[in-house]
């Protein structure tokens, strides 16, 4: 591995302070607050360690309540629910300064045969075709995830609100499922939310713009290996009352979709002090 991926894997890793009682680390991206992708990752990563290895989370909820440090670690509090006959529940609390900024429910089920449908994968070009024709490469300093956009339709009001995106993490990883998932975690809080900015023509970084998760979403379909391309398809069904909504669907590059994501956030537009 990459020592910024190798990093990453032992960011999401987690100590053991006692039973189903986990501490992480914290990494600091330059945002205002804790990059809510973090406490995801390390969230599902703490009840992943509480469940039996033949179960895979299939689904994960939560809500962000106050704004996390980035300068201090996260302790995860893991509620084991229950034990079924074919799904095991787990709710857990992070925790820092005392106080919860993050919980989630997660749910694991086992391998079952059943019948199966999926959306289409839209007909984009793959990222071997975008890099050839010179297509910018984008990542954060010393960060493992790579990023290629696909270029928008048109740069007015009248955009669409979607966003489509291929990522990866650019490095080898051991073949662990479970951590493959928590990664994917991690990597889904990048670009959701702001696709519910397109239309507005406002980009993350504006000065005016307070932003911020509320929610987050996810479900996982199949299985997946995030150091490979993954196509990110986001659209935005609505924003309004300084909030907004988008929804993602993933797809690899054989176009199984492996999972599903959903997000609201705060997208509030500070108006200048006089007005």
């Amino acid at each position: 591995m990459t020592k910024a991926l190798d990093d990453l894997v032992a960011l999401l890793g987690l100590e053991m302070i006692e039973e189903n009682l986990f501490r992480g680390q914290s990494q600091d991206l330059g945002f205002p607050q804790l990059f809510g992708g973090q406490v995801l990752g390390q969230a599902l990563s703490a009840a992943t360690r509480t469940v039996p290895d033949e179960r895979l989370v299939h689904s994960l909820h939560g809500y962000f309540l106050r704004p996390g440090d980035a300068k201090r670690p996260v302790v995860y509090q893991v509620d084991a629910v229950r034990d079924g006959g074919s799904f095991t529940t787990r709710r857990v609390t992070a925790i820092q300064k005392g106080q919860p900024i993050f919980f989630c429910s997660a749910s694991f089920h086992g391998e079952e045969p059943g019948h199966h449908h999926q959306f289409a994968m839209p007909e984009v070009d793959d990222p071997d075709t975008l890099l050839a024709r010179g297509a910018k490469l984008l990542d954060f300093e010393g960060h493992p995830i790579e990023f290629l956009h696909l270029p928008e339709a048109s740069a007015d009001a009248s955009r669409p609100a979607r966003k489509r995106v291929w990522f990866r993490l650019a490095g080898e990883l051991p073949d662990d499922t479970a951590l493959h998932r928590y990664l994917l975690a991690y990597s889904t809080d990048f670009n959701l939310l702001t696709t519910s900015l397109v239309p507005h023509g406002i980009e993350f970084g504006d000065p005016r713009l307070q932003i911020a998760s509320l929610d987050h979403a996810l479900w996982f379909h199949h299985d997946l290996r995030v150091n490979d391309w993954l196509l990110y398809d986001m659209d935005s069904p609505w924003a309004g009352g300084a909030r907004g909504f988008a929804r993602g669907n993933l797809f690899d590059r054989r176009g199984r979709l492996v999972a599903s994501s959903a997000q609201e956030g705060l997208t509030r537009i500070r108006q200048p002090k006089g007005q």
